[in-house]
């Protein structure tokens, strides 16, 4: 379900990292939750830093949305970059596996995309493991 990597540093840092390697791949973020904002303003509750990133690499997006219109239910792919509650210093950063899109969708021409998605969102994570 997920790609995912753990950093040993601030969140901020953490946070910075990850959309510079997300660039790096040809996604850009065209949304973003604050979850923690969220809760805190919505609900009054607390919690430890939360961030959904939601990011496209667009000619692979027009390429699956080519495939199936409905695609779009599944985009953009998000990344959570979150503080590990039980450990100081520690942020988790979850991209989804866009190969997940093949379990809902299964239409010839999806499968290259889903393929050079995954290849491309490892290739950010990895990189934020070194």
């Amino acid at each position: 379900m997920a790609i995912s990597t753990t950093l040993h540093t601030s969140f901020d840092e953490a946070d910075e990292r990850s959309r510079k390697a997300l660039s790096d791949q040809g996604f850009g973020v065209l949304t973003e939750i604050d979850v923690k904002a969220t809760l805190k303003a919505k609900l009054g509750e607390d919690m430890e830093d939360y961030l959904i990133l939601g990011t496209c690499n667009p000619p692979l997006a027009h390429r699956a949305i080519g495939v199936d219109r409905q695609i779009g239910l599944l985009l953009p792919c998000n990344v959570v970059v979150r503080t590990d509650p039980s450990t100081d210093g520690v942020v988790i950063v979850d991209a989804m596996d866009p190969q997940l899109m093949l379990q809902v969708v299964d239409r010839p021409g999806l499968a290259q995309v889903a393929d050079e998605a995954a290849a491309m969102v490892h290739a950010a994570i990895e990189a934020l493991a070194q």
